[in-house]
């Protein structure tokens, strides 16, 4: 062929992707005229006299670049191509069409067939050592390509052991939030209380309980803090243990009378306690809204504060409900805010639901929010609906509503009922 010797670093630099070679040819003095060259030039060679033999070594050795004839007895140079994209194997392998043919439609055929390039005979090693090259370049950036993919997997793996491992994580943080309203129902005599707590994802910035304040009286609270995930959780987490009914001492709403029982503090003083604590000695820059009640059971009397908490909403026996509260500024915002409460007085058979606005935000597939109205009418249409059965029931109105399972915001809300009188009474 009449070249010069030209080793396998002078065709491509150490990243050489074609190192192995099959030459096909029926031809023995041709298979011996290009094996020569390219062993010079470095390449390990492996020659075929036929197709079916070419196919047998592509098999247990699959070669980098295939020369193949395509005029052979037997099964032809095309027909091979065809045979070899078939093979299973790793990585890509450059096929080379050995042709005299010069015809566009043949040429179509060949590249239908999946030959990469082709060679006019006899072949020339200038144009030879070009079309290597060509190959080398495809191969090498179709093998980077493999190894970038091969990373980009391995690492999505070790993310998904992480994400699964944040998974498992967040699932227990689930069940430990959830355990901070352990009390999901309680008789209280003259009352039941029932609590609802949802979060939006696996753990959220709700939460709703009560506690105990003597014999006939009792704290409610609801409180939504913040933002959504870990911190606003490990937040409301802080906060019940500031209104812990298991730790009395512990309660900021509570105090130790003369004789060694319990009081509760005005529910101003205790949100404007809260506000102070949060500015004074958390490092966070999350902020809550609150409803805290003092309720005396035996009189039907309830002492509400309100900071920034959507209005609590009072049920009466005839099906009218008001909304009520002042509003006020949610706590960790100003140091000097102030808040204010209202009393009123609930009978035998009126209810009081203390709510997070991720039930009067709620919004429908056309965004319209369901608001106080869209409670009030909730409300008036279950007024025989009692307890966790109307929590639940209240879940499902919202789903319909919303026309999803999944809220954006965590729902909550706590439902103090007074038992209606017994008939004849």
């Amino acid at each position: 062929m009449g070249e010069s010797v030209e080793t396998i670093e002078d065709i491509e630099n150490s990243a050489q992707a074609i190192r192995r070679i099959l030459v096909v040819d029926d031809s023995r003095v041709q298979r011996k005229i290009v094996s020569a060259s390219l062993r010079r030039w470095g390449f390990s060679v492996t020659e075929a006299d036929s197709a079916a033999n070419a196919l047998e070594s592509c098999r247990t050795e699959p070669p980098d670049l295939v020369l193949s004839d395509w005029m052979m007895p037997g099964m032809t140079g095309l027909e091979f191509c065809r045979e070899f994209r078939a093979l299973p194997r790793e990585d890509y392998g450059y096929f080379i069409l050995l042709t005299s043919k010069s015809e566009k439609e043949e040429i179509a055929r060949g590249l239908d067939a999946g030959a990469d390039d082709f060679l006019t005979k006899p072949v020339n090693a200038a144009e030879l050592r070009a079309r290597i090259k060509a190959g080398d370049r495809i191969l090498r950036m179709e093998r980077e390509l493999i190894d970038k993919n091969r990373l980009i997997a391995s690492t999505l793996g070790e993310l998904q052991k992480l994400y699964d491992s944040l998974d498992s994580d967040l699932i227990e943080a689930r069940k430990l939030q959830q355990s901070l309203v352990s009390d999901r129902y309680r008789d209280l005599g003259v009352a039941e209380a029932s609590l609802l707590l949802r979060s939006s994802g696996h753990v959220g910035g709700d939460l709703v309980g009560m506690f105990p304040v003597g014999q006939s009286r009792i704290g409610l609270y609801g409180i939504d803090v913040s933002g959504h995930g870990i911190s606003s959780a490990l937040m409301t987490a802080r906060l019940a243990g500031y209104l812990s009914a298991n730790a009395p001492d512990q309660n900021v709403a509570l105090f130790r009378t003369a004789e060694g029982a319990y009081g509760m503090r005005p529910p101003a003083d205790t949100i404007a306690a809260l506000n102070r604590l949060i500015l004074d000695e958390m490092d966070t820059e999350h902020y809550f809204t609150m409803v805290l009640a003092d309720v005396d059971l035996a009189r039907g009397e309830v002492i509400l504060a309100q900071a920034g908490h959507p209005h609590p909403a009072v049920q009466r026996r005839n099906g009218k409900i008001c909304m009520v509260g002042r509003g006020g500024l949610p706590v960790g915002l100003l140091r000097d805010a102030e808040y204010d409460q209202v009393k009123f007085h609930m009978a035998p058979g009126e209810r009081l639901l203390i709510h997070s606005d991720g039930i009067v935000e709620c919004a429908d597939t056309q965004g319209r929010l369901l608001g106080d109205d869209g409670l009030e009418t909730i409300m008036r249409d279950m007024r025989h609906t009692h307890g966790p059965a109307f929590l639940e029931a209240l879940i499902w109105t919202l789903t319909e509503y919303a026309g999803v399972e999944d809220f954006k915001d965590d729902v909550s809300a706590v439902l103090l009922e007074f038992k209606p009188p017994l008939a004849g009474h």
